[in-house]
């Protein structure tokens, strides 16, 4: 007689069974079963429950193993504080996620953030972000919190374009949610641990559909992508080499039939390349700003005017703001004053004026130190 198991721990046990996934749930809950009958039925009387041939239904051996593996699995989510299993037929479980056919059967959430938002954003790029990439991630997530105060920014948590999103939402007061390619026992990388306290402390969420004690690999990064690609309706790519994870997302979140959009960059720039491979397919729009944002996914602002002021990409320029501007624009670096007055030919007081001028015009982004990039 297969093992009783009820409620959470059936769940839990069910994700753990091999070749249980998001749609052998739905078949489950359309033959009229629980995950509790699952486990309790013979394999005969399951077999015939699901209409399927008694060798191919999950026997009594491996269903208990699952049930034994559930049980030390709420053991140690006991001892953390705020941590919780959605299971995917539970009405707390987010709607958005559940929607796509390979949603995980179940997930572990750490905090207390509600993860079904009307405007939810997934940002995500390259973990080698260069200063005109890392500008953007901040900018692009406080004009958007500046306009939905509901605003949710979903990302990896990896170095990089992640962090800069997940570090922007905190400093706008928005909620922020890390999805985990490991178990929540552990933050990868490890320099971000600080920053995961600091989303769970801020009302955000860490979330993973690994169990506790599973450790990061390469293939379970690209499954954590998809995550990522669910939980929101709209994914920006801000930096991405032609292959890599972000890719991987703006392609999962297209197949999701989610608006993708991808700020382009220099021609011949890798860490611009893959983002101008998804506009020039026409996987992605092309986003410079908020109100690009807001125009393509005709999100309402809670009455505020939208500020189109940073809409031009590449504008028309002449004399010194643009040999100021060619030179930003060849180097992926900021550059000091001292390098742009070398560069330029210009003396500083001239130098000083035009980047002003620029600046304020939305072309180029001053950093900490004096430094300058384009956009």
């Amino acid at each position: 007689m297969a093992q009783k198991a009820d409620g959470t721990l059936a769940s839990i046990a069910l994700s753990m069974v091999r070749g249980v996934d998001a749609a052998v749930v739905r078949h489950i809950e359309e033959c009229g079963l629980t995950p509790a009958d699952f486990f309790s039925l013979s394999d005969n009387a399951l077999a015939d429950a699901l209409g399927m041939r008694r060798q191919d239904v999950w026997n009594e051996h491996v269903r208990d193993e699952a049930v034994f593996r559930a049980r030390q699995e709420l053991d140690q989510i006991s001892r953390y504080r705020l941590m919780r299993p959605l299971f995917l037929l539970d009405d707390d479980y987010p709607e958005a996620l559940g929607s796509v056919p390979d949603a995980p059967v179940v997930i572990y959430v750490l905090g207390n953030c509600k993860l079904d938002r009307l405007h939810s954003v997934s940002v995500v790029g390259t973990r080698k972000a260069t200063p005109y990439g890392l500008d953007f991630a901040r900018r692009i997530v406080e004009e958007l919190a500046g306009y939905f105060p509901d605003l949710m920014v979903v990302s990896g948590m990896a170095n990089g374009i992640d962090s800069a999103a997940h570090i922007a939402a905190l400093k706008s007061g928005r909620d922020t949610v890390g999805v985990m390619a490991h178990g929540l026992h552990i933050v990868y990388p490890a320099i971000n641990r600080q920053l995961a306290k600091q989303i769970i402390d801020a009302g955000g969420a860490l979330i993973s559909e690994y169990p506790l004690g599973t450790t990061p690999f390469r293939g379970r990064f690209l499954e954590r992508n998809r995550i990522v690609a669910a939980l929101s309706p709209v994914t920006i790519v801000v930096e991405s080499d032609i292959r890599g994870g972000a890719m991987s997302t703006a392609y999962t979140a297209d197949s999701y039939h989610r608006e993708v959009m991808a700020l382009p960059g220099r021609v011949g720039d890798p860490t611009s390349a893959g983002c101008n491979l998804l506009i020039r397919r026409g996987k992605a729009q092309l986003i410079t700003c908020a109100a690009d944002f807001i125009e393509h996914t005709g999100w309402a602002p809670l009455n505020v005017a939208v500020d189109c002021s940073r809409r031009n990409l590449f504008p028309e320029l002449d004399g010194d703001a643009r040999i100021i501007y060619d030179v930003l624009r060849q180097k992926s670096d900021a550059l000091t004053i001292d390098e742009l007055c070398v560069r330029t030919g210009l003396n500083a007081a001239r130098l000083l004026a035009e980047l002003t001028e620029l600046e304020a015009d939305g072309v180029i982004a001053r950093h900490s130190g004096g430094r300058y990039t384009a956009l």
